[in-house]
């Protein structure tokens, strides 16, 4: 895995080489092991560099483009350095990520006469590239960002993975185009704007991420995961190359569901254990990760090196669970005790991040991450289940609810069932039988705007008297949900449950999800790889019908079906518990002090947010009337970015 970054002047201005590197610098934790840089003339005044014996290549041009690369060495160790070119050297790569059927492609492009330097996944892409254009993309097997100089069309090509594994992030400025694997890399540049966009702070209060395009800063956007834009002097042309089709085939019997999924699981995880250096996998004694060690071990001579965290707060930790499957296994197994001292980390985390991101799992990603590192450079992840088969149980919650709405007549569930939820109470001191305010309250709104109330940490009312009366008037009749609203009506499904994989597919996989994991392990300088992810097998898994992933409270039912071969039913069907910490006792407790002096104190909180409602959710959370964990963590890694990114 690495780090990427670039240049790119539409006026024909030089290259600044002390920039580049900076920005290229910037990235040194996701490439420890080598860097390199391009400019596209030999007279880019890189003196000072040329001493320091920096790696820099050329080709003949204007001088006006520059590509940065930060390396952690997976394949092709000898001669996979980059940035990297084709036989003629007018074609320029730097590139993000693995593909895992470039032998494939390498023997097919040597067979329309390509000739190879290396034996590395980058290089395929750049002879893919010659050979087929912007089609080439659809070709990759894999997960990547990147970035193609092509020196003869004058034009660069970004192009980001299918479902948003690896980010990209661009300015958006009428006389250049920057670019990077993370936005601190941009930030490098003295002059960019660091103007707060502040309809993706309104975003940021609800979600806990920054939906793509957006980022937290006006004028830089990110790439949308399978997207890909050609950039020339006068124009950006941001395109789709790839969508998820949820239309079922409702020929395919169960039992060829079951073999169908195994083979093409089994292929995904195979192909993604090729790799030149130590490669183990992540267990948290869930279904989906569980399945991922099964196939490993199915596959390799040796102990498959896992990973898991514990916690003391028994709700949380599932240590047990991943030692039972590591014994199944024979695993080597490694664990680590997250403890309230070890969050002193999310400040760390905060400038991995670089924009506000509040899913405070990212604190136990980050310590598996790292004690993985110890002992591999590559882990394989469960990430992506859920999604695909349905196995957040808020999907149990939504079909439900709709059930219900389909009982009632439109007119009257806004009067009924609105009126009831507005005057029951929101008491988390409560019995969990009596909290049904949630249940009550959506069954008056649309189906889309249920489920986004479902997702929201911060909604309506509230959510505006949080936020300081100047945002609210900049951004208007602006609403987070519209976003909801827009994917919802372009999702390719005829089902609601469908509809609702699609959205979370895009948004909260990429946004979060994916965001979460590739911050969090590139800190330590760990790759990470998503079999369940693999796009081939995404596309058949949303060929299933969805009678075949929620069957009334279980979700996943197809796959723990298909999984019966390999695991037993206490993983499978055991009750499901989400990959959290404790934050709403750490914060009575151990984080005290720490959390009330960012939340009520912190500059953020000044600049974007009303006093008297901090003061509410504080005091409320202390006294244990409400658990405002999440909008307190929200509130905090909202300071902590605002702190070192913000001036």
């Amino acid at each position: 895995m690495c780090g990427i970054t670039g240049i790119f002047n539409f006026e024909n201005k030089g290259i600044d080489a002390d920039t580049l590197v900076r920005m290229t610098r910037t990235l040194f934790h996701r490439g420890p092991d080598e860097e390199g840089f391009f400019v596209n003339t030999q007279n880019a005044g890189l003196g000072t560099w040329n001493k320091e014996k920096v790696a820099w290549r050329y080709c003949s041009g204007q001088g006006n483009v520059g590509l940065g690369h930060r390396r952690l060495s997976i394949i092709d160790l000898a001669t996979g350095q980059q940035p990297l070119c084709n036989e003629d050297g007018s074609i320029w790569i730097t590139f993000n990520g693995e593909i895992y059927n470039f032998q494939e492609l390498k023997r097919d492009l040597e067979s329309k006469g390509h000739q190879f330097r290396t034996n590395s996944d980058t290089e395929t892409i750049v002879h893919a590239y010659e050979e087929w254009g912007t089609n080439a993309i659809e070709k990759l097997r894999g997960m990547f960002a990147f970035a193609i100089w092509d020196e003869n069309k004058k034009q660069l090509l970004l192009a980001r993975d299918r479902v948003g594994k690896k980010p990209l992030y661009y300015l958006d400025d009428p006389k250049r185009l920057i670019f990077g694997s993370e936005i601190k890399a941009i930030l490098e540049v003295k002059d960019v704007s660091r103007s707060v966009d502040y309809t993706a702070l309104y975003d940021y209060l609800s979600l806990l991420y920054v939906p793509a395009p957006k980022t937290i800063f006006k004028s830089i956007k990110k790439l949308p995961a399978g997207h890909w834009a050609i950039v020339t002097a006068d124009s950006i042309q941001v395109e789709s190359y790839w969508d998820l089709s949820f239309y079922p085939d409702m020929n395919i019997s169960e039992s060829q569901m079951t073999d169908d999924l195994l083979n093409i699981l089994d292929e995904a995880t195979k192909i993604r254990m090729i790799s030149e250096v130590p490669l183990g996998a992540f267990l948290s004694g869930g279904v989906d990760s569980s399945a991922i060690v099964a196939l490993m071990a199915k596959r390799s001579s040796e102990p498959v090196k896992t990973n898991s965290i514990s916690f003391s707060v028994a709700k949380y930790n599932e240590a047990q669970y991943a030692k039972k499957v590591a014994d199944l296994f024979k695993t080597d197994h490694h664990e680590f005790h997250v403890t309230p001292e070890a969050v002193s980390v999310i400040e760390k985390l905060a400038w991995h991040y670089d924009e506000p991101f509040a899913d405070s799992s990212a604190v136990p990603t980050y310590y598996v991450s790292e004690i993985a590192r110890k002992n591999v450079t590559v882990s394989l992840s469960g990430d992506g289940g859920d999604e695909n088969f349905a196995g957040y149980r808020r999907y149990y919650f939504d079909m439900r609810e709709n059930f219900v709405r389909s009982l009632v007549p439109e007119r009257l569930r806004q009067v009924v069932f609105g009126t009831i939820g507005n005057l029951y109470p929101k008491a988390d001191y409560l019995p969990q039988v009596f909290r049904g305010k949630a249940f009550i309250s959506n069954i008056a709104r649309d189906p889309v705007d249920a489920y986004y109330f479902s997702v929201s940490s911060m909604y309506g009312q509230e959510k505006r008297q949080l936020v300081h009366p100047d945002i609210l008037n900049e951004i208007g009749d602006y609403r987070t949900r519209d976003l909801f609203y827009d994917i919802y009506k372009k999702a390719p499904a005829k089902d609601h449950l469908s509809k609702i994989q699609y959205l979370d597919i895009k948004t909260y996989l990429c946004d979060d999800i994916l965001t979460k994991v590739d911050r969090a392990s590139m800190a330590v300088s760990l790759e990470v790889r998503c079999p369940i992810l693999d796009h081939v097998f995404m596309e058949y898994v949303a060929k299933i019908p969805s009678k075949y992933k929620l069957v009334g409270k279980d979700g996943k039912y197809i796959f723990k079906k298909t999984l019966k071969k390999y695991l037993p039913d206490d993983i499978l069907y055991r009750k499901k518990m989400g990959f959290g910490v404790p934050v709403e006792e750490w914060l009575r407790k151990d984080l005290k002090e720490y959390g009330g002096n960012l939340v009520l104190k912190g500059e953020a909180s000044k600049l974007y947010l009303q006093k008297n409602m901090l003061d509410k959710f504080w005091s409320e959370h202390q006294k244990g009337l409400r658990n405002r964990s999440t909008e307190l963590w929200i509130i905090m890694m909202l300071n902590l970015w605002h702190r070192d990114f913000a001036v």
